[in-house]
C-alpha cells in the first residue's frame, strides 16, 4: 500500500473512533438519551463514506475501514461496550449497516474507471445514513398511527419522513457526485431520470424499512436503494 493509503485508513480510524467518544460523551457527560446517539453515529458513521471517496484511490483498500468494523461492532454489541450506541434492547443494525457498505461499494465503485457505479452506492448509503435515522426519531417522537408487518412495527409519520428523506438524499447525491473530484467516472444523468431514480429509490427504501425486522433494515434499505440506483443508470 502506498503512504497515502495508510494516511487514508489512519485518519479513517481516527474518525470513526472520535465519532464513537462523542456519542459516549453525550449520553454519559450531557445526558442525551441512547436512541438519540445512536442515530448521531449512524449519520456519523454513513456519511464518512464521502471521507472514503476522497481519501481513497482504489475500492480494494477504500472498503477495508468499513469490513473492519464489521467485526468491531459485532464486538461492541455483543458486550455493550458503548452505551451510546448498544444498550440491551438494541438491534445488531450496526453490524449489518457496515456490512451493507462494503458490500454494495465492493461491487460497484470503481475510482479509477473506467465506469464508476460508486454513486449509485452512495445513493443507498444515504437513503439509509438520512431516511432511517429521521424516521426513527420523528416515529418514536411523534408517530401517533402504528402498523405492523409481520415482525416490523413502524408509524405513518416515520414512514412519511423515511420516504421524503430518502429521496432528497438520493436526489442530491445522484444530481452533484458524478463527474466531481469524488467521482470523476460516474456516469452523469439527465436531472429528469435524477428525480426519477430518486423517487423509486424512496419508494423501495421506505417498503423495505417497513417490512425488515430488528435492525435488518440497515442492511436491506441501503442494498435496494443503491439497486434501485444502479438499475437506473446511476
Amino acid at each position: 500500500m502506498t503512504a497515502s493509503e495508510w494516511t487514508g485508513l489512519g485518519i479513517s480510524y481516527a474518525y470513526a473512533i472520535g465519532l464513537l467518544l462523542t456519542g459516549e460523551a453525550l449520553h454519559r457527560f450531557a445526558g442525551l438519551p441512547a436512541d438519540l446517539t445512536r442515530k448521531i453515529i449512524h449519520i456519523g458513521a454513513g456519511m464518512w463514506v464521502f471521507g472514503i471517496l476522497t481519501l481513497f484511490d482504489r475500492w480494494e483498500i477504500g472498503i477495508i475501514p468499513f469490513a473492519t468494523f464489521i467485526f468491531v461492532n459485532f464486538i461492541l454489541y455483543r458486550y455493550r461496550i458503548v452505551r451510546a450506541m448498544d444498550r440491551e434492547d438494541s438491534s445488531p443494525g450496526t453490524i449489518y449497516f457496515a456490512l451493507a457498505i462494503t458490500t454494495i461499494y465492493a461491487l460497484l465503485w470503481r475510482p479509477q474507471g473506467p465506469v464508476d457505479r460508486g454513486v449509485a452506492a452512495t445513493a443507498g448509503v444515504m437513503a439509509m445514513t438520512w431516511g432511517d435515522a429521521l424516521a426513527a426519531l420523528v416515529g418514536q417522537r411523534i408517530g401517533r398511527h402504528r402498523y405492523t408487518i409481520g415482525q416490523s412495527s413502524r408509524t405513518l409519520e416515520g414512514s412519511a419522513v423515511m420516504f421524503a428523506v430518502s429521496a432528497i438524499a438520493m436526489l442530491l447525491t445522484v444530481l452533484f457526485l458524478p463527474g466531481s473530484a469524488l467521482a470523476p467516472f460516474a456516469p452523469t444523468v439527465a436531472p429528469a431520470r435524477a428525480v426519477l431514480a430518486a423517487l423509486l429509490g424512496a419508494i423501495v427504501a421506505t417498503v423495505v424499512e417497513a417490512v425488515s425486522p430488528h435492525g435488518t433494515d440497515n442492511l436491506s434499505v441501503p442494498v435496494a436503494a443503491a439497486a434501485i440506483a444502479f438499475l437506473a443508470g446511476i
